[in-house]
């Protein structure tokens, strides 16, 4: 779980990459620059994380 995430976090920011994350956990999306919820097919709602946390400090 996290260590997978911590992996994702550090090449995002040390390579510069863009990551997606698909997941139903909306803890998750806590670590996210932007976070993008989608029912049914159709995209609902986007926002972006003013203040992200580190996969180390998600709870779940």
């Amino acid at each position: 779980g996290k260590v997978v995430l911590e992996v994702l976090a550090r090449v995002n920011q040390e390579l510069g990459t863009t990551t997606a994350v698909i997941t139903h956990n909306a803890a998750i999306a806590a670590m996210a620059d932007r976070v993008i919820h989608i029912s049914s097919g159709e995209i609902t709602e986007i926002h972006c994380n003013a203040t992200k946390l580190s996969p180390a400090e998600l709870s779940w």
